[in-house]
């Protein structure tokens, strides 16, 4: 019985060693895994708490520190916080690196490394955090919008009224309201509330109202601010105040806003001698070399063919080069085009910053084609309007021309008026605009448009001949502006907007992710 007797002990402390063995190992990996989970919980707590100091202090990048050791890679730090839980003990630690904004990108990357206490085990998470833009949108509007059935909304759309959406959209569809009366002239009947983003049953081509996706459609969402863009304004005019030894000395009054100078530099342009004057005001025509040419517009006959002969023209000056910081301010009316193209990053803004009359805020016209040199994010074209941003009527070719393509590249923003082509000519308003109905008219617009009020390229008039717009049989009406345009949002404008140009709020976490990094 000795022998059976021993192989019965060997046998059973074999299966307890093994036993005893996998508990054991079972304690390491919840032990692991606890710790694991600790430690990424403490990296993301460095991602908030650097969110918070950026709200703090917006252009700190070294933790409020004098320490500018820099990561290669990673950007200034390493900078180590205790992490207290909610007993008060230090629980751990997480070390943060803070890589700057690089070209006018808002975005800063943290990266986060948590190591919980007496261990070994870290996480690291990696942000980008950065302020939404209004080029972070296709199109944001402070009031309602509508997508006809053959319209695509390209990029995130938002309106802080409600939006009526009959045509394809490719990304996240929001409004501020749970539900909205949406006018006529903007799909609704002026009495029935309907949702905050909604389409009509009666739409079943190309997308069916009734079987479509509405997952990304959300509502309601905040407000986006569009009171921001008056401080934008005052920003940017205080940018192109420190460019400039003759208007240095302004940046830092206390009424900066408030200021005119008479200096003419690169990047201010004063406003006008003699009482305010719709038609009356600066051109500017961006080069692929990075410059601009400068005139001054003495008087506009919009219902011309071509700016030559719409705008009265004398030159300035030419290949005066875009400001260090890539900001242009006006005091006074702007239009703009392309050269035949523009290689660089600008912002132009016009504000009359002093007017107390609304009459009297400054536009910006397109005068013509505005075209990016390459569609990478390496050339950003921004317009801020106090007023509106205008399609002039005789920015396309001619009708004359039966096949075009006419392109507009640009960050767009009109803070108290239009992003439009507008329904009447400025100097005969009892007078339809040109219209282009040729299925080889076309329209391209690349960038963004952000407006407090009105968004559209086409009008159409009933079924009574208005001035130059033109006969569409298929809807028995007459068209002013271009009936085939297709707006396309770029996307690198989320990431890296034209300098300068107006935020909607604070800084948030815009990506986050969990990486393998020893730093």
């Amino acid at each position: 019985m000795l022998p059976g007797l021993i192989s019965v002990i060997i046998a059973f402390s074999i299966l307890g060693s093994a036993i005893t063995g996998v508990t054991l190992n079972n304690f390491f990996v919840a032990s692991n895994n606890l710790q694991t989970q600790q430690a990424l919980n403490m990296a993301e707590a460095g991602i908030n708490y650097y969110q918070w100091h950026l709200d703090i202090n917006a252009t700190n990048y070294t933790d409020g520190t004098t320490n500018y050791a820099k990561n290669p890679t990673l950007g200034y730090g390493p900078y180590v916080h205790n992490y207290v839980g909610a007993n008060g003990r230090v629980e751990g630690t997480y070390t943060l690196y803070i890589k700057p904004p690089v070209n006018n990108s808002t975005i800063v990357q943290v990266t986060s490394i948590g190591q919980v206490l007496n261990s070994s085990i870290k996480q690291t998470v990696q942000a980008q955090i950065g302020v939404p833009s209004f080029a972070s949108y296709g199109v944001v509007s402070d009031s309602a919008l509508w997508f006809g059935a053959t319209e695509t909304a390209d990029g995130p759309v938002d309106s802080n009224q409600g939006i009526r959406m009959d045509g394809p959209n490719t990304s996240t569809v929001s409004s501020a309201n749970s539900s909205y009366v949406p006018s006529t002239s903007l799909g609704g009947n002026g009495t029935s509330p309907e949702p905050g983003v909604w389409c009509s049953t009666t739409v079943t081509t190309p997308v069916n109202c009734n079987t479509r996706s509405k997952a990304d459609w959300v509502y309601p969402v905040p407000t986006v601010n569009f009171n921001e863009i008056s401080s934008s304004l005052c920003n940017m005019k205080q940018e192109a105040f420190s460019e400039d030894s003759l208007t240095a000395p302004l940046d830092n009054s206390p009424h900066v806003c408030s200021q005119t100078p008479k200096s003419l530099t690169a990047a201010y342009l004063p406003a006008r001698k003699g009482s305010y004057s719709p038609t009356e005001g600066y051109l500017i025509q961006l080069n692929p070399d990075n410059t601009y040419n400068l005139y001054d517009v003495n008087g506009q006959n919009d219902a011309q063919s071509n700016y030559q002969t719409a705008l009265s023209l004398t030159a300035i000056s030419s290949n005066i080069p875009i400001p260090s910081k890539g900001v242009i301010f006006a005091e006074a009316n702007v239009w703009v085009l392309s050269n035949p193209d523009f290689n660089g990053n600008v912002s132009i803004a016009a504000g009359r910053l002093t007017a107390s009359n609304s009459n009297h805020y400054a536009n910006i016209e397109i005068a013509g084609p505005l075209v990016y040199g390459t569609k990478n994010g390496s050339d950003t074209i921004g317009l801020i309007a106090q007023n509106s941003v205008i399609i002039a009527p005789y920015a396309p070719p001619p009708p004359s021309d039966s096949s075009f393509t006419f392109e507009v590249d640009a960050a767009l923003l009109a803070e108290n008026g239009n992003v439009w082509f507008p329904d009447v000519y400025q100097s005969y308003p009892w007078y339809c605009t040109t219209g282009w109905v040729g299925p080889n008219q076309k329209f391209l617009f690349y960038g963004s448009v952000g407006t407090r009020q009105t968004w559209t390229w086409t009008w159409l008039d009933g079924s009574n001949q208005c001035g130059n717009a033109a006969y569409y049989s298929p809807e028995s009406s007459y068209i002013s502006g271009i009936l085939n345009n297709t707006t396309q949002y770029d996307y690198n404008l989320k990431y890296n907007p034209p300098p300068d140009f107006p935020l909607t709020s604070g800084y948030s976490v815009l990506s986050w992710r969990q990486i393998l990094l020893r730093p």
